[in-house]
Formats: structure tokens, sequence, C-alpha cells
């Protein structure tokens, strides 16, 4: 595979999965509505800060450490637990909230919001520790330029896409109403909610 066809690929790829609605998308568009259209990059920030120290973390060798079911049910045990606070304390709160509060409900670093969405997900270990892999293995024998190219590729790609999320979300809620933004701010907490169950019963059956 070429340098070119690496980080056309890698683009797509996390671009599909992007698309894909999970905590991240719930948390941007939380923010979205709390500091504006900047709140989808600096989430992606974030995420990428982490994904970079996974990388690192996988050339060291923690590749075949990923793949263990144990780290799937520990991830999903603590993920669990993560998304239902902040989906509850979402729900909690949005009664109270107005669109003109800048504060976010559970953080009010975007940044932080981005890693700890991240992390709540295991699904998203499971991506790096499969595809994300996959693309690793192609891309060491270029070196230094390969592995950033493909993490370039990738990570355009949800910076593309969150931050179209965030500016339209920032952009549209001077056309809603409060109870309407305080009821889309219930649902993507109770999503959350919801989303922390189903990790906490794959724990438990």
């Amino acid at each position: 595979m070429s340098l070119l066809t690496l980080t056309i690929t890698s683009f797509f790829v996390a671009f599909s999965g992007a698309l894909m609605p999970g905590p991240l998308l719930a948390i941007t568009v939380d923010h979205s509505l709390k500091k504006g259209a900047i709140a989808g990059p600096l989430i992606i920030v974030g995420h990428g800060i982490l994904e970079i120290a996974l990388i690192i973390a996988i050339i060291l060798g923690m590749g075949d450490f990923l793949q263990k079911h144990i780290v799937f049910m520990i991830s999903s045990l603590c993920g669990g637990a993560i998304l239902l606070w902040m989906g509850q304390d979402m729900v909690r709160k949005a009664k109270n909230t107005t669109i003109s509060s800048q504060k976010s409900i559970f953080t009010n670093s975007s940044i932080i919001a981005g890693i700890l969405g991240s992390l709540s997900n295991p699904y998203w270990i499971i991506w790096w520790a499969t595809i994300g892999l996959t693309y690793l293995i192609l891309a060491i024998p270029y070196g230094i330029l390969g592995i950033s190219l493909f993490f370039i590729g990738h990570i355009l790609a949800d910076l593309s896409w969150y931050s179209v999320v965030s500016l339209g979300v920032s952009k549209g809620k001077r056309y809603i109403g409060l109870k309407t933004y305080q009821v889309l701010i219930s649902f993507c907490g109770v999503f959350l909610v919801f989303f922390g169950g189903y990790l906490l019963l794959n724990v438990v059956i």
C-alpha cells in the first residue's frame, strides 16, 4: 500500500466510523449548544490526544493485550459507569439549564470531554485493536512518516464530521425554544444512560 493510498483509505474508513452515533456525538451536541462551533474541534483534540497515546502504546507492544476479552470487559464496566454518570447528570440538570448558559453540564472542558467520551466507549478500543492495528502494521514500514500520514488521515475524518455537527448545532440553537433545547439535552443524556447500561449488561450477562 502506497503512502497516498494509506492516507486516503484511513480517512474514509475513519469517516464511516465517525458517522455512527455514539457517546462522542451526544457529548458534542451538549458542548456545541453551550460553547458554540469551537466545541467540536476541541473535543476531537482530546480524542486525538488519547489516540496518539494509544498508537504509541500499540507500537510498544500493547496490540495483543488490547485484543484480550478481559480488556473489553473492564473497558465496558468502566465506560458504562462513566456514561451512566454523564447521562443522568445531563437529564437531571436539563430542566434548569438555559441556552445562554456557558458551562457544560458535566465538564466545562471540551478537550477533557473528548478524552472521557472516547475512553468510555469500549468499541473504540476494539477498533484500534483490530482495524487500527492493521493500519499501523501497514504504516510502520514507512517509519514516522507513514504512521503520521495514517494518523493525519484518520483524525481529519473525525475533525471534519464533528466540526460540521458542532457548527450545525450551534447555529441551529437560535431557532429552537428553551423547552426544545432542554428536551434535546435530556435526549442526549438518556442516550448516554442507555448506552452505558448496555455496556454494563454486556459484563453481567
